[in-house]
């Protein structure tokens, strides 16, 4: 399955920036890939409410036999990027998963980690050759350290400073959203990245998003939302996202309707949680959120870029996701994006500027990869 042909030179909103990404499903296949042009229809969704959650005894990993599964989501978003690919594995019995983006020849990358929450392995910000969501909090580390391990018998055990492999990783909690203690393990970690592809995506409650959820300013009205991803192509630009949604905020689309998190079942109505906090405020009385949140992310692209043109880029990216979630990077929320090149292409130059010529190009390059990163976004709550 291949991504449909980008129309180069074509114009392209934002609402529809992942036209190029996708295509319909092909024939005899039993997982529809995701209609671009339906990205923000979230907004008449049915509730996901999270249940009750649950703070006694769990089982746990020891528990019970875990065998790795690969779900399909609600769809798969397609993607056409070289030497990229992207697996995913879940412990049906957590629910709990992860989610693994490869890149075979590596990729110089940065790391933009905001929000008082952040839980992260590895953390190399100069090369990376994977990039290892996970379910579990803190104990879903582990899922990284069984993509090394897959890495290293790639390598065929090869230990030369030219044959090492990093991969780094990053975690969300979503042991609020079940009632067990089963996490992700380097095992969980190995499936998904053995179960890369380097077509296509899939999307919703699936891989570490599989638990994933949002809106939890009081955890009655929480919901869950999921894995999403967004590819354009531009010429022979390319720009991935892939990102594990969940926030204390509810997300929002582009008209700013909340489409997902906040749900008042009494109402059937989602509404903004500043709305609930102002409330609070005016009554004298402390705004609650529940604790156990965090958004991680990741953008890739084949653009040239030095150092600072990429700190930039993902620090660009990153901002902008507060339109599609609200509030973000709040002290509940551990909010990672690692931002990735492959460098193999460069930009027509920008011209002489007091700052230099990466002043324009990476810009340019962040406000597409920004609305790629609103998509993504809706896709995890559609």
């Amino acid at each position: 399955m291949s991504a449909a042909a980008p129309a180069t030179g074509a114009p392209t909103t934002p609402a529809t920036a992942t036209a190029t990404a996708t295509a319909t499903a092909t024939e005899g296949s039993d997982v529809p890939f995701i209609d671009p042009a339906a990205s923000d229809a979230g907004r008449a969704a049915p509730h996901r409410l999270t249940p009750p959650p649950y703070w006694g005894d769990r089982v746990g990993n020891d528990d019970v036999e875990l065998v790795p599964s690969h779900g399909v989501g609600r769809g798969l978003v397609a993607f056409d990027f070289p030497g990229v690919a992207v697996g995913t594995a879940e412990y049906a019995n957590g629910p709990t998963g992860a989610t693994v983006i490869t890149i075979a020849n590596g990729a110089r990358t940065s790391v933009d980690a905001r929000g008082g929450a952040i839980g992260i392995i590895g953390r190399y910000e100069e090369f990376n050759h994977a990039i290892c969501f996970a379910g579990g909090s803190s104990y879903g580390l582990a899922a990284a350290t069984g993509v090394d391990e897959e890495l290293l018998v790639r390598e065929q055990g090869r230990v030369g400073w030219q044959d090492l492999r990093s991969a780094s990783g990053a975690v969300i909690y979503d042991l609020g959203a079940r009632d067990t203690g089963i996490v992700p393990d380097a095992a969980l970690g190995r499936a998904a990245l053995e179960a890369a592809r380097p077509d296509a995506i899939p999307v919703g409650r699936v891989g570490a998003g599989i638990a994933a959820s949002a809106g939890k300013i009081d955890l009655s009205r929480c919901e869950f939302t999921g894995q999403g991803a967004a590819f354009r192509q531009i010429g022979d630009i390319r720009i991935l996202v892939v990102t594990i949604v969940n926030p204390v905020g509810v997300i929002v689309d582009r008209d700013g309707r909340v489409v997902r998190g906040n749900y008042d079942p009494e109402t059937g109505e989602r509404r903004l949680p500043v709305v609930d906090y102002e409330a609070a405020l005016v009554a004298g009385e402390q705004p609650v959120t529940a604790a156990g949140n965090t958004t991680i992310t990741a953008v890739v692209t084949n653009v040239k870029l030095d150092d600072k043109e990429l700190r930039l880029f993902g620090r660009q990216v990153h901002s902008s996701m507060h339109r599609a979630i609200q509030p973000f990077h709040t002290n509940h929320d551990g909010d990672t994006l690692f931002a990735l090149t492959t460098d193999e292409i460069a930009l027509p130059p920008a011209g002489s500027t007091r700052l230099g010529e990466q002043a324009v190009n990476s810009i340019a390059l962040a406000a597409v990869a920004s609305e790629l990163a609103w998509d993504a976004v809706l896709e995890a709550g559609r």
